[in-house]
């Protein structure tokens, strides 16, 4: 065969695979596909996809992994095909509150616990953990990268520092007013948390342990971590002003713009009323 040919083929391959992972999400089988017999056969070869116990087509760890490869491809994102097959990519707008420039960003969100339970639900069908709470917990985990706490095992030649010939190297004056700033909004998120649920957050949100592992460092029963980390996410959001809706008081004040010398007028019948 042609290197043309090759190339139509695994084309051809690689379309047929994207319609049978899409129809497999739907519920549906290999005939509502539409897929040619040659081509489940040429997939088969490949071990993109296999037969399950009922019969049917299913698409293989394998399959999945090529079906990754592409969409990085097709993303144009600078980590390469074969490394972004074991990342969930996200493109995520930037803190101005944390950052100055407010830049954008790229994100793996298969690296954070709190992500993953973000996007699954429970038995109610709700989420694990409401947008409000995921949202509190990543803003803690980027006060806590700004801050620059995370272990390092090499010399960081790329952080910011203020540092002049008079500072001392790695005391107060040698970190740049984002890297203090930083550290301040991290130390009153979890002072407001409280002592209960701070390590806790810490470990989930900023370390990335899960919490079948905080379970187990803890002696906790099993799948208690889940409740005290929704708590404590509580405790967190309500310490930034999220929520998961807009409430006010029931009766606000009246409020108008008035000339210096001028009043408002209630007549007897409007105070009767009210």
């Amino acid at each position: 065969m042609s290197r043309a040919g090759r190339k139509r083929s695994g084309l051809a391959i690689d379309r047929a695979l994207a319609r049978l992972d899409a129809a497999e999400k739907a519920g549906q089988g290999a005939r509502d596909a539409a897929v040619e017999p040659a081509l489940l056969s040429a997939l088969a070869t490949e071990d993109l996809v296999a037969r399950d116990g009922a019969g049917g087509i299913v698409v293989t760890a394998a399959g999945r992994a090529r079906l990754a490869r592409l969409a990085a491809a097709s993303s144009g994102d600078d980590l390469g095909s074969f490394r972004s097959q074991h990342f969930a990519i996200a493109h995520r707008a930037g803190n101005p509150e944390a950052d100055a420039g407010g830049r954008d960003g790229v994100v793996n969100e298969a690296e954070s616990p709190l992500a993953w339970l973000a996007r699954r639900k429970g038995r109610d069908g709700q989420p694990m953990v409401t947008s409000a709470q995921f949202q509190a917990g990543e803003r803690l985990r980027a006060d806590f990268t700004f801050a620059q706490l995370a272990p390092r095992m090499t010399v960081d030649w790329a952080s910011p520092s203020a540092g002049g010939a008079g500072s001392a190297a790695g005391g107060p004056a040698a970190l740049a007013d984002t890297v203090i700033a930083a550290r301040q909004r991290l130390r009153r998120a979890l002072d407001a948390a409280g002592p209960e649920f701070a390590g806790l957050l810490l470990d989930v949100c900023c370390f990335l342990k899960g919490l079948e592992d905080v379970e187990r460092e803890r002696r906790w029963p099993s799948r208690s971590g889940k409740i005290v980390l929704q708590l404590g996410l509580d405790r967190l959001a309500r310490h930034y002003g999220l929520a998961g809706e807009a409430r006010g008081r029931a009766r606000a004040p009246m409020r108008a713009w008035l000339a210096p010398d001028a009043q408002i007028a209630v007549t007897a019948s409007e105070a009767a009323s009210d």
